[in-house]
């Protein structure tokens, strides 16, 4: 429902209107509370990712978002009831582990809002913003990306290969080892047919190759949400009409076992909810960790209600052998401590930002993403999050632990962390727990004199008071700008993710912005935490030992060790910039056994340090000594190029002025300070700027006459000590903006 609209840019739309004509005939209506078996419309195996071209990001058709969904149980006022389960006093009681960082995906694509999501897998991380995506090495280093969502359907045909429309989700499969990744296509918006575009990667390796599969909806499929669970691969949407109105709550499962298996008959099982009209805004729960549900164990969904204030546990159970036999039921109503989820009346306009009279959105009309699911053995926990009104339209996060949904679902503990001891907002919040049962909470800040920023929290298993937060809050990411853009548009969805190799340590996404930006400039941050001492009580493998570094050349360390264990899984190699630092990040987990490393694409004559750990099936690690090398002097020049363009237009009494933000790469090296010179046509003229550390500047036009409707911006030239331009190599060497 919230989905991304375009800042700036035009796009033909013919291609996608003659794929759609050629689609099937869609299935018959469902009946409610019935299931509706729909098969794939169509499938495909693509080859391996990393051997198909690169769709770069760019500006992307235009698209109208809805209007937010009813609030349930009928309008609040204001102040609405006080809060049963406010937290007054900042978590302090623990300090965190440590927190590491890197700057994920832009605005590549001049949409609000950017959707951010991400998973973690073994080696990798894979996050997905509208409306492109990218793989990372735990380091934080590209493998591959940013690239446009159709990349991955490209050889699939039809709207999914054509459109490009957003709503992304991206998980990890834990038990299958498989990348799970999914957006909607509409390319008959705002009448049908409507897509659900779904790939699963073949292997572990998200680089490889990827089963594809799309499935067709009478009904728009907004806000789609995604959970792995045993048997399948289970999704909920909010369904609106042709003419935009609300259309009800819609389910559906997919079959996970055949989807894994490239299986072209991968059927889905769906109902449509519409009857009930207390539905709306639900997730679906989502596995992690080893230990799998009970067997048999139906699907967990959850939604809030606020009069009265409740959780509602819904159970979908599929019978992949008779589908017409599964169901959809509810299990429980679990009644909360009464909150407000009425903020600013359901305005996106809410949030108080520094430096402007914009606000942005609080979207406290749903649960927030994920459902995570844990077994722990004794008992299953299902967390989960929504934003709250503390009062006078102060944004609080609300967090809930379920117990035993299987079985006798409790409402274990909940809180709303909104200390009174400060003013700000917390919202657009994200909730896991570790193997430990450590509980992590990821969430946003704003307020009239702090910026957007990226923020975290969590409490320890071994806290004896329910109901608090006690890790001491802090920043992944501080902000330093401000949303300017009047659509209030923000976030829709963050996601903190637990990763499968320890255990232990939270990765969080969402966005954030830096001053300066431009008005739809959002940017994105990848965090990691770890809380408690997550893992300790496992046996811990033998320390490897004797490691030694050395540079093979200007940007190539050479890594060798001792293996002192046999028990070891893998050994996880991490690496710190400088001689002498603590701050270590993982760039990668070996095999077991493997006693060499080469950590390539380093900064020449610079110094790092690094040490290894070797981990077991438990999540226990013991490391290695810390060695460090530095690296030989760089060559005298290296390639620089433009990795980005994206425009904007603005309108004066006098004519108009078009800005582009030009992005840029090099080889290696620093991105800042380099002379952009470009050209405008128009009588445009031409122009220069100079990037900062991201890489990034802007170059904006002269007053252009009114009897211009667009202008284009040619780059011509990049200059910076030593680096020489290469304009072959450029994503995007030109852009037009249209008045």
């Amino acid at each position: 429902m919230h989905r991304p609209f375009l800042i700036a840019g035009f796009v033909t739309l013919a291609g996608a209107v003659g794929a759609a004509a050629q689609q099937p005939p869609l299935p018959s209506p469902a009946v409610e509370h019935r299931p509706t078996i729909i098969l794939p419309q169509h499938h495909d195996v693509t080859p391996p990712l990393r051997d198909m071209p690169i769709i770069p990001p760019g500006l992307e058709r235009e698209e109208s978002p809805h209007a937010p969904l009813p609030v349930r149980g009928g309008p609040k006022t204001s102040p609405g009831p006080q809060d049963g389960a406010l937290q007054t006093d900042p978590p302090g009681r623990h300090a965190i582990v440590g927190a590491n960082g890197f700057e994920g995906i832009g605005n590549n694509d001049g949409v609000l809002p950017p959707d951010t999501n991400g998973d973690v897998g073994l080696n990798n991380y894979i996050q997905w913003v509208n409306l492109s995506f990218a793989i990372f090495d735990k380091a934080g280093r590209p493998l591959m990306g940013p690239m446009s969502g159709r990349t991955l359907w490209q050889t699939f045909g039809g709207p999914c290969a054509t459109r490009n429309d957003g709503d992304p989700i991206v998980l990890y499969d834990e038990a299958a080892g498989r990348w799970f990744m999914s957006q909607f296509a509409l390319p008959n918006y705002p009448r049908g047919p409507f897509y659900q575009c779904i790939a699963v990667s073949r292997t572990s390796d998200p680089t490889g190759a990827w089963a594809l599969y799309s499935y067709t909806f009478s009904k728009m499929n907004d806000y789609p949400k995604f959970g792995v669970w045993s048997d399948g691969y289970y999704m909920s949407i909010n369904q609106f009409s042709s003419t935009g109105a609300w259309a009800g709550e819609g389910v559906a499962a997919f079959n996970r076992a055949k989807m894994i298996a490239a299986d072209p008959t991968a059927e889905m099982v769906y109902f449509d909810m519409a009857s009930n009209a207390s539905l709306g805004g639900m997730l679906p729960a989502d596995i992690d960790g080893a230990t799998p549900p009970p067997s048999n164990a139906p699907e967990p969904y959850i939604q809030f209600d606020d009069s009265p204030t409740e959780l509602q546990l819904w159970q979908f159970h599929v019978d992949w052998n008779n589908t017409a036999a599964s169901t959809f039921t509810r299990k429980a109503l679990l009644p909360t401590s009464s909150f407000n989820s009425n903020m600013c009346n359901g305005s996106r306009n809410c949030i108080p930002q520094p430096g402007t009279t914009v606000k942005i959105d609080a979207i406290a009309d749903r649960m927030m993403y994920r459902l995570q699911y844990r077994n722990f053995g004794d008992h299953e926990s299902l967390v989960t999050n929504h934003t709250v009104n503390v009062g006078s339209n102060r944004g609080g996060v609300r967090w809930y632990e379920i117990r035993n949904p299987s079985s006798t679902p409790t409402l274990y503990q909940q809180g709303t962390l909104a200390p009174t001891s400060d003013t700000l907002n917390r919202w657009m919040g994200s909730v896991a727990m570790d193997k430990d049962g450590n509980l992590g909470v990821g969430y946003s800040v704003s307020s009239s004199t702090t910026y957007p920023s990226i923020r975290f929290s969590g409490r320890l298993a071994s806290d004896t008071t329910l109901n608090t937060l006690t890790v001491t809050e802090s920043d992944l990411q501080a902000g330093t700008g401000y949303q300017s853009h009047s659509s209030g548009r923000w976030g829709d969805y963050s996601m903190l993710a637990v990763d499968p190799s320890d255990g232990c340590t939270f990765w969080y996404t969402t966005e954030y912005y830096t001053s300066g930006a431009t008005s739809a400039g959002w940017r994105t941050n990848i965090g990691s935490f770890r809380l408690g001492n997550c893992g300790s009580a496992a046996t811990v493998p033998n320390d490897p030992s004797a490691l030694t570094v050395n540079a093979t050349s200007s940007s190539t360390i050479h890594l060798t060790w001792a293996d002192n264990s046999s028990d070891e899984t893998g050994f996880q190699i991490e690496r710190c910039a400088g001689a002498s630092c603590s701050s270590f990040a993982n760039l990668t987990t070996t095999a077991a056994g493997a006693t060499t490393f080469d950590d390539t694409g380093l900064t020449a004559s610079s110094s790092y340090s690094y040490r290894v750990r070797a981990i077991n099936a438990a999540g226990a690690s013991g490391y290695s000594n810390t060695a460090s090398a530095t690296t030989d002097s760089a060559p005298v020049e290296n390639d620089v190029w433009v990795s980005a363009l994206a425009g904007v237009s603005a309108t004066s009494r006098n004519g108009w002025t078009a800005t582009a933000t030009v992005t840029v790469d090099v080889t290696s090296g620093s991105r800042s300070g380099i002379t952009v010179t470009g050209t405008w046509t128009a009588g445009g003229g031409t122009k220069t700027c100079t990037t900062d550390a991201s890489g990034t500047c802007q170059i904006t036009s002269s007053q252009l006459s009114k009897k211009s409707t667009s202008t284009t911006l040619t780059i011509t030239g990049l200059a910076g000590s030593g680096l020489t331009y290469t304009p072959s190599q450029n994503f995007k060497g030109a852009i037009t903006v249209t008045r």
